[in-house]
């Protein structure tokens, strides 16, 4: 029982660990870009966009399919960064554990 015992302590403080990373990473914010940096998109470590921004000279009538296609590609830039920075983050957490294919933390 003493290994037992061991184990959920060990547990526990895995569980608070990932508490304070979830709360750390939702207060990272990480910027992607597009268009060399005309438009940029912030979004925090969850994935909810905080900020948009866009340079004027895309703002016109006949550039909105390019304005388009540049904020998607600074949504998915700065997401892909929120992903490693998140995965970052869970590799000290784990110690470099890897976690079976499909098993996505945190939860």
């Amino acid at each position: 029982m003493k290994n037992l015992g061991e184990m959920m302590r060990q547990a526990q403080q895995m569980q608070q660990r990932m508490q304070e990373m979830q709360e750390r990473l939702a207060e990272t914010e990480v910027t992607g870009r597009a268009g060399a940096g005309m438009v940029e998109i912030t979004l925090n470590g969850k994935g909810e966009a905080k900020r948009a921004r866009i340079d004027p000279s895309l703002a016109k009538p006949e550039e909105a399919e390019v304005l388009e296609d540049l904020v998607v590609a600074a949504i998915n830039d700065a997401k892909a960064k929120v992903d490693a920075h998140s995965q970052e983050e869970m590799a000290k957490l784990t110690g470099g554990l890897k976690l079976p294919p499909g098993i996505k933390l945190p939860f």
